[in-house]
Formats: structure tokens, C-alpha cells, sequence
């Protein structure tokens, strides 16, 4: 069964597999950044992201010696920073321990930060033709159809059984072809709703395609609620025109960029008094607190947010960075230099649209 599945799947992935750049180089280096920008992120969101980063930075000696704010600065508003961060020190240690090749065995890719179980085989099957069996959503979906897995796909114990699969059906032939192939497959063909089985090369022995259970299979149990937070932050004005930044610490969420100092809503408090005790907490100081610029919704992987900016003015002290790395006063033309998450960038955004660039308006009495 193993090569019938294989060879099926290669002809029809010869076939019909979509023109993507990192599938025109056979870089190890290329593709490493390729499969880490496609954890948890869409094709086409990738691309041109793909294609800038391989741009600022072409080699893997040139990421090493790259300053982090300034690969940052190219992963903004791609998501899920902590994947650059962990590439931009594993290239590091691609440059220092290993003269700037990228590791073709398992126990030793799998060393460099950021490179779990998926990625090692992903860039040892494409870069260097080792049998590695990739699982992610689309091989789980396509192989729970093709046997008939009813079991919840959230399951350590499903995945363990689909890995299973997945080892035993690889070509060893075209290792990094195969694993493209199912899933291109899963992404094209094999999707989670109306997938397309008169296009597939293997719905003739496919369980869930012949038992008519394409809808109910593969099963995921309910995802836990999302919990959503009200942040309140605060646009913080001087008399220069300019608004105060923070740097958030490497070793959290959103480590390494830059953002309006704010922060979680408490019970029984107002936005403004958030605003207000966030500052107080964050920079050491207290503020005047004005009127609202903007609000927006923003969600992440596990909860959502509501941002509220408030304009403000430090009424009393000088803000130190309590909580943050470092704090900086930057004017609006000098703001694009440094990276922002995606709801931050939003609210500069909204800044930079405005008419009147005076900021100082804001806050006068």
C-alpha cells in the first residue's frame, strides 16, 4: 500500500504543485526560513515576507550579524515573534558551532533554538533527502480521511498514530517531494471544508471518501473559549512633538519589540484609571490622562484583545523603564525605524494619517 500511496501522491504533486519560491532553491538555509514563516501562517501571508527577509538578509552569516531590532523590524506584523528571535539566534549558532552549515542529522538540528520535531524533518526531507515524515494539520486531516481515524485529532495518541503512518508510507526515494506533496494535498485538495476528492489522486482508497464521512472526519473536540482582555495604553506626548516607546524584554510575549506603554483593564476600574495605574506601575510616573484616540480589536492565538489609546502627558517624574527593556521619545518620522506588534502598528498607522501632526494639541488643558 505504502508505494501505491507515495507513487499516487508524487505524480499528481509533480503535477500540480504551486509555483512558491522556496521551492526553487535548494539552499538548506533558504528553506530553514521558509519552514519556520509557514509554522502557523498561510502560504500567500508568507511570500512576500519570505522574499524581503532573503533580501535584507541572503546568507545565514549575514542573519548572525544582523541586529535583532533589525530582523524584527522585517518579521513585523508577520506573527508569532518568538519564531524570529529563535532564528536569528540559531543562525548564530549555525555560524559559531557549525562554520555556517546548517546541520543535516536530526539530534543535532534539532539543537538550534526555535527547530522542533515538524521542522527538523521538514528541512532535512527538502534540503538534504532524509527520511523524516512531517506531521502538521494537512498531513493529519489527509491521513485520518485515507484510514478512517474517528479519534479526536487533538489527541497526543492520534498524532502518535498518524506519525506511525506517516513513517511507514515516505518515499525514500523523494523524501522532500513527499512530504510537500500530502501537504500540498491537505491545502489544495484535501481541505477541512467541501474538500475537492474528484481531484484527489487517492480517494479511491480513501476510508472517509468511500463511508462518506469527508465531514466528519477528521474530529477535533471543541477548542477552549478564548478569553478576551480590555488593554488600555497610553499615547504619551512632550512638548517636542514626540510620543514615548517601550522595549519589551526578550523573554516574553512579543519580546524584542517596541510598544505604547499599557496594559490590562482590572475589575471595578475605568479605562482612563487602567491607563493611569499601567503608567504609574510601568514607567514610574503619573500622567494626565485625555481624551481616547483609538480603539480596535486584535486577536492572538489564545485570546483576543480590545486596545483603548488614551493621549497622556507625564504630570509628575520621569519615566524609567520599569517593566521594559528601554524606553525611548521618538517623533512620528522617525517611528517606522523600529518594530511594532501588529495593533501598536495599527495605532501608528491611525497617527500618521492624521492632518495636523501636532501631537501637542492633544494635550493641552
Amino acid at each position: 500500500m505504502s508505494h501505491s500511496f507515495s507513487k499516487k501522491l508524487l505524480d499528481w504533486y509533480h503535477n500540480n504543485k504551486r509555483d512558491l519560491p522556496w521551492r526553487k532553491t535548494e539552499s538548506p538555509y533558504k528553506i530553514w526560513v521558509s519552514e519556520i514563516m509557514l509554522q502557523q501562517t498561510r502560504v500567500d501571508t508568507v511570500i512576500p515576507y519570505y522574499r524581503r527577509f532573503l533580501e535584507a538578509f541572503p546568507t545565514v552569516y549575514d542573519l548572525a550579524d544582523a541586529d535583532q531590532q533589525k530582523v524584527l523590524k522585517q518579521w513585523e506584523g508577520l506573527g508569532y515573534y518568538s519564531r524570529g528571535r529563535n532564528l536569528h539566534q540559531a543562525a548564530k549558532m549555525v555560524v559559531e558551532q557549525f562554520q555556517g552549515n546548517i546541520p543535516s542529522d536530526y539530534e543535532t538540528i534539532t539543537q538550534l533554538k526555535g527547530i522542533g520535531p515538524y521542522t527538523a524533518a521538514a528541512v532535512l526531507s527538502i534540503a538534504f533527502q532524509k527520511k523524516h515524515a512531517v506531521v502538521d494539520g494537512n498531513v493529519i486531516r489527509v491521513l485520518a480521511r485515507y484510514y478512517g481515524i474517528e479519534d479526536d485529532i487533538r489527541s497526543g495518541k492520534t498524532k502518535k498514530r498518524v506519525q506511525s503512518f506517516a513513517d511507514d508510507l515516505i518515499s525514500a526515494d523523494e523524501p522532500g517531494d513527499f512530504n510537500q506533496a500530502i501537504m500540498e494535498l491537505g491545502a489544495t485538495v484535501c481541505t477541512p471544508k467541501n474538500p475537492l476528492c474528484d481531484q484527489c489522486p487517492l480517494s479511491l482508497d480513501c476510508v472517509a471518501y468511500q463511508t462518506v464521512k469527508t465531514d466528519t472526519i477528521p474530529y477535533k473536540s471543541p477548542a477552549k473559549k478564548v478569553p478576551h482582555h480590555q488593554i488600555a495604553v497610553g499615547l504619551i506626548v512632550n512638548q517636542k512633538n514626540e510620543l514615548l516607546i517601550a522595549l519589551r524584554p526578550n523573554d516574553v510575549m512579543l519580546g524584542g519589540l517596541w510598544e505604547f506603554p499599557g496594559g490590562k483593564k482590572e475589575n471595578g476600574e475605568s479605562l482612563p484609571e487602567a491607563v493611569s495605574r499601567e503608567l504609574n506601575e510601568e514607567l514610574d510616573v503619573k500622567v494626565d490622562v485625555y481624551k481616547k484616540f483609538k480603539k480596535l480589536k486584535h486577536a492572538y492565538s489564545h485570546f483576543k484583545i480590545t486596545m483603548h489609546a488614551y493621549w497622556c502627558s507625564v504630570a509628575n517624574g520621569t519615566p524609567k523603564p520599569i517593566s521594559g527593556k528601554e524606553l525611548r521619545w521618538v517623533s512620528l518620522s522617525e517611528i517606522d525605524q523600529y518594530p511594532f506588534p501588529k495593533a501598536n502598528k495599527t495605532l501608528i498607522d491611525e497617527l500618521k494619517q492624521m492632518e495636523n501632526s501636532d501631537l501637542t494639541r492633544f494635550i493641552s488643558s
